[in-house]
């Protein structure tokens, strides 16, 4: 959420961020957020003023009555109740105005950073780097559901009776490869010294409209029935929650945390033939990243975790690439982001495994995440980054560690979590 203080002095600046976007429906909100933050800055005025001046001649009905002015008494406390009658109009209609105002700047993008490309949507995203070399085996790569069989290892036909589509069974080595790279992540963001976290994997309503645009939170979340809960869509959702509300000493910042979790998403509209079998689906797991920390040192935060997840992932002997996303990508929240892409020997190309983001103040300023420095109170800076969200990864792995009789490569790094197996051998 943009600072109304920087809309009020920079409306232009703001539409031309709404038009890079390409999100012209939103102009007419600045103009409608300056005229309605000017009543409600007027309403509150008045009402201080008045509030000021209540207190003011309150005091002196008492000393009227000790000196026998009755009359004169009586006359200030007809004022009094004058002016509490105007305060008991003005009060809800302040309280109106701004809730109003903060409505509408809750659905004002968050002002992008001058090195994202202008691009309408997600064909306009630009590749920044490729780190390992992409290789087409001389052999046919199954689809993976196909691969995950040959082990006895997913079971999709029964999780459609028990669930619906988009669930899934992983079962025996398949599932074991899934909680090892989980619990390789885990190990591999707690040696670069972040914080180990579990949070809830449910949470309320107030952090949810924190952490996201409107337009996401319909298109992911799950609401339980019947109370103000939420289940996660990913794990950044509590642990920026976390910090709702606090005060945070400067001298503790950053606050780098890792944290695991179930994911829960809707998942809305079709996604062709692809995105089949567990590459979108309604219930995964992940390791994720956090990041709390002085606005200034963002920009080098946000360099650091994507490293993080390139660093990983070519542990595990999977090729990846950055990929810049442009200003027509980027969610409403977003400064800055760029997706990691893995490998697939298959498809023979690219596809999304992580996504890395730069908010900016947005986030700590929905949710009240100041930070107390030696010039005053100011807002966080909030980023967050996937480490791994199997089991899509697994596609990655599988297709990238295949041999051809079928056999899968267990990477070294890995090996310790799978009982020091170095290859799974098919049962089929």
């Amino acid at each position: 959420m943009i600072d109304i203080k920087f809309l009020r002095e920079n409306p232009e600046i703001v539409k031309q961020n709404i038009k890079n976007k390409f999100q012209e429906h939103k102009l007419h909100l600045v103009d409608e957020v300056i005229e309605l933050d000017a009543q409600a800055r007027a309403a509150q005025q008045e009402a201080d003023e008045l509030r000021s001046k209540k207190n003011k001649i309150a005091k002196q009905i008492g000393a009227l009555m000790g000196q026998g002015k009755k009359e004169e008494a009586e006359a200030v406390k007809a004022e009094v109740a004058g002016i509490s009658a105007r305060l008991a109009e003005l009060e809800p209609e302040e309280k109106e105005l701004q809730e109003k105002v903060t409505q509408i700047m809750m659905n004002i993008p968050n002002i992008i950073d001058p090195s994202v490309p202008i691009g309408k949507d997600d064909s306009c995203n630009v590749e920044i780097e490729k780190f390992g070399e992409p290789v087409v085996p001389d052999f046919e790569v199954p689809y993976h559901t196909d691969i995950m069989e040959r082990f006895d290892g997913i079971d999709l036909e029964s999780a459609g009776k028990v669930a619906g589509n988009g669930f899934y069974y992983l079962m025996g080595d398949i599932a074991r490869l899934h909680s090892a790279v989980i619990s390789y992540a885990r190990d591999f963001m707690i040696d670069r010294g972040f914080t180990y976290c579990v949070p809830p994997f449910m949470i309320r309503s107030n952090v949810v409209t924190g952490v996201m645009s409107f337009e996401e939170m319909d298109a992911m979340m799950y609401k339980i029935e019947g109370e103000d809960l939420y289940l996660i869509g990913t794990s950044e959702h509590s642990m920026i929650g976390k910090f709702i509300d606090t005060l945070n000493d400067e001298e503790k910042l950053p606050y780098t945390l890792t944290s695991y979790s179930p994911c829960f998403r809707k998942e809305k509209g079709a996604h062709g033939i692809e995105e089949r079998g567990v590459y979108r689906i309604h219930q995964f797991e992940k390791q994720e990243m956090v990041v709390v920390c002085k606005p200034e040192d963002s920009k080098a935060w946000y360099d650091k975790l994507w490293q993080n997840t390139v660093d990983l992932f070519r542990s595990l002997d999977i090729p990846v690439r950055t990929l810049e996303c442009c200003s027509g990508d980027l969610a409403d929240l977003k400064v800055k982001s760029c997706d990691v892409e893995a490998w697939s020997p298959r498809q023979k190309k690219y596809f999304e495994v992580g996504s890395c983001s730069n908010l900016g103040d947005a986030q700590a300023r929905r949710l009240k995440i100041r930070v107390k420095g030696k010039d005053g109170k100011y807002f966080a800076h909030t980023l967050n980054n996937t480490v791994v969200a199997p089991p899509r990864m697994l596609i990655a792995f599988l297709e990238n560690n295949l041999n051809a009789d079928g056999s899968v490569n267990i990477p070294v790094a890995l090996q310790p979590y799978m009982g020091g197996k170095t290859v799974l051998v098919p049962k089929h």
